[in-house]
């Protein structure tokens, strides 16, 4: 990675010695430990629309974050200029009070040699023209299938590189390269109009788009369109609910895997706090965060704060075991990082994020799960939802759903919400399927204010409560 080093420090003047020297200021005021934070991101997008392309843009974002940190408190500053004089008056200025005198450095030591992406560059693969030509070749075929009258496709290209520099002298250095395809599809029949969407990517590079990966939106987002046209209005009322696997972990996600991270707990404001070694749902169910596994758009080599990124048990057979931390709240309670401190950039604070957080598999076929259900919903997948830290209530939009009738999907039906506790939830699941699916890595989790790439995933599940439907 010679070329991100050229590319961060030594093109801007700036080598190790110097972040060294910048730490050692930070180091001597008594801060438990800092880091310097730098990265250049440079993004490119296409979208076309009505069979032209609408828009073609090129960013580059680059800076630095500087931050101190003494117990409780986090001093922060950053800048887009990467500049020797810029960074030493932001160290020299940056507002230290209450600090120790003694400097405790970081906790976790682990060292990463993880490669689990290519480094390849997307957004030099091919020239503008050729990516031109691939969503023109999307917009040819979806317009080929029944009843399409508009079509939306969009390329979304980054090459992220970091470099981190922290107070225990250790330095880190990562290229993350991500790509995301949407594709849109408008049908129209007998006066009524539908969309439904496709999509997926990850670290990967283009040679991923092939004609086969390609389709396989098309027709998805095609099939679920004409779905649409035949579905009617959602029952409503307490019933049981089959999930359906992959993308449907986006509910796993919002309603049980926020309330375990790391910084809602230490400070009492999660429905899992004070719970580890208690069950907190039905036997079988046993919930992972793994930001290690390979080409997956919510791993990383590293964290944002240079801890290895791991595969953490957060529920295990229906006991807590544990929760995601950042280097931050880990330290104040009393407990090691496990590689989950993310930033949405260099202009962000790290916090404790997911990364690829889904649900392991049980023994049962998805054909038995929905047999076993005389009258219910099966959800197969999902739009937008809300979700309240705190008490764990969610509301989540199904925009594929079926009601289940003497064990068959009957009919399918739209405008059909889920509201539900999570905590509540886990405690429902009677069956679990062995069809254990991640989604096709289209997944971003906000948190304030900050958006990272996520995955989700989970098996077929079956719900018998804590769910109520809205229709």
């Amino acid at each position: 990675m010679t070329s991100l080093k050229h590319d961060l420090l030594y093109s801007n003047n700036l080598d190790e010695d110097f972040l060294n020297k910048e730490l050692d200021c930070l180091n001597n005021s008594g801060v438990d430990f800092a880091d310097l934070y730098l990265q250049s991101t440079a993004s490119e997008s296409w979208v076309i629309d009505e069979g032209i392309i609408k828009s073609g843009s090129y960013a580059l974002n680059q800076g630095i974050g500087i931050r101190a940190v003494c117990g409780e408190q986090t001093f922060f500053s950053y800048s887009n200029a990467l500049n020797p004089d810029v960074i030493s008056g932001i160290t020299k200025n940056l507002f230290i009070d209450n600090a120790s005198g003694k400097s405790k450095h970081y906790t976790n030591l682990n060292s990463s040699n993880k490669h689990l992406h290519t480094v390849n560059n997307p957004l030099t693969q091919l020239v503008n023209l050729d990516k031109v030509k691939m969503l023109q070749k999307i917009n040819q075929f979806a317009r080929s299938l029944p009843n399409v009258t508009n079509v939306i496709a969009s390329l979304n290209l980054e090459y992220d590189q970091i470099y981190l520099a922290r107070s225990d002298k250790a330095h880190f250095q990562d290229i993350r390269p991500l790509i995301h395809m949407s594709v849109s599809v408008i049908i129209s029949q007998n006066g009524k109009m539908e969309r439904a969407s496709s999509g997926g990517g990850g670290r990967l590079d283009l040679s991923y788009y092939n004609d086969e990966i390609i389709n396989s939106y098309i027709t998805k987002a095609h099939s679920q369109a004409m779905l649409k046209l035949e579905a009617k209005s959602a029952p409503s009322g307490e019933m049981p609910v089959v999930l359906g696997n992959g993308w449907a972990g986006v509910i796993l996600h919002e309603a049980v895997g926020h309330g375990l991270e790391g910084d809602f707990n230490r400070k009492g404001s999660s429905a899992f706090c004070g719970k580890i070694g208690e069950q907190v749902a039905s036997r079988g169910v046993t919930v992972i965060d793994e930001g290690c596994i390979t080409d997956r758009r919510g791993s990383l080599n590293i964290d944002d704060e240079g801890n290895p990124t791991q595969k953490t048990v957060l529920i295990e057979d229906g006991i807590l075991k544990g929760y995601m931390y950042d280097e931050l709240n880990a330290r104040l309670m009393g407990v090691k990082s496990t590689g989950n401190g993310r930033r949405e950039s260099f202009a962000s604070n790290p916090l404790p994020r997911m990364t690829n957080t889904y649900m392991l598999g049980g023994d049962k076929t998805q054909e038995e799960i929905i047999a076993s259900v005389d009258y219910g919903l099966f959800a197969e997948n999902f739009e937008g939802g809300q979700v309240d830290i705190t008490s764990g209530q969610f509301v989540f939009n199904a925009s594929v759903a079926w009601v289940i009738e003497k064990g068959k999907l009957s009919y399918p039906v739209k405008g059909c919400a889920l509201v539900g506790s999570g905590p509540e939830c886990l405690r429902h699941v009677s069956m679990i399927g062995n069809d254990l699916a991640l989604d096709s890595g289209v997944g971003v989790c906000g948190k304030d204010g900050q958006s990272v790439p996520v995955g989700v995933g989970q098996p077929t599940i079956r719900l018998d409560g804590g769910l109520v439907v809205g229709g």
